[in-house]
C-alpha cells in the first residue's frame, strides 16, 4: 500500500522507510532486512552494516549502497528499482551528487553507488544526468540517525 509522503526535511542523501522484517541468515544465505518505503510499492531486501536499532513496524533511516557492473547514461524511462520486491537488481534514476568515489541516484529511493567497471569511475557522471545500471548482489542497508 501507498503511504502518505513524509513532510518532514532530512538529508537527502538518506532512505526513509519502514522496517517490515528483520530475516535470519541460513546456512546458505545471510540474514538480511525488508524495508519498504513511502510513495511506492518497493520492499528492498538489504543487508545490514550492523544490526539496526529500530524495532520491527518502526520507521528507519540509512544509506543504501551498492556496487553498480556498468553504468549507461540514458535519454528515457522513469526512475525505477527492479524487482519491486526483493534485492535490487536494476536501478535507474537521475545523479544528484557525485563524492568519495560513489554516485548518489534518485530511483525513487536515494542509492549511492559505487561503479565497478574498471573503465568507469564515479567522476565521470555529472548531478542531472540520467543513469541506468545492473546492481550486483550484496546491496546494504547502514542506519542513520537523522
Amino acid at each position: 500500500m501507498i503511504t502518505p509522503a513524509p513532510t518532514t526535511k532530512i538529508d537527502p542523501s538518506l532512505a526513509r522507510g519502514t522496517l517490515t522484517e528483520i530475516v535470519a541468515p541460513t546456512a546458505t544465505k545471510p540474514g538480511f532486512l525488508k524495508i519498504t518505503f513511502p510513495n511506492t510499492s518497493y520492499e528492498l531486501h538489504l543487508l545490514p552494516v550492523v544490526p539496526p536499532r529500530t524495532p520491527v513496524g518502526k520507521k528507519i533511516h540509512g544509506l543504501i549502497r551498492a556496487k553498480a557492473r556498468r553504468i549507461d547514461t540514458v535519454q528515457t524511462g522513469g526512475r525505477y528499482v527492479e524487482p519491486v520486491f526483493g534485492r535490487p537488481r536494476r536501478v535507474q534514476g537521475t545523479v544528484v551528487s557525485v563524492s568519495g568515489g560513489e554516485v548518489l541516484v534518485n530511483a525513487g529511493v536515494p542509492i549511492h553507488i559505487t561503479p565497478t567497471d574498471p573503465r568507469q569511475k564515479a567522476a565521470d557522471f555529472q548531478p542531472g544526468q540520467f543513469i541506468s545500471f545492473d546492481v550486483l548482489d550484496g546491496a546494504t542497508f547502514e542506519e542513520k540517525t537523522q
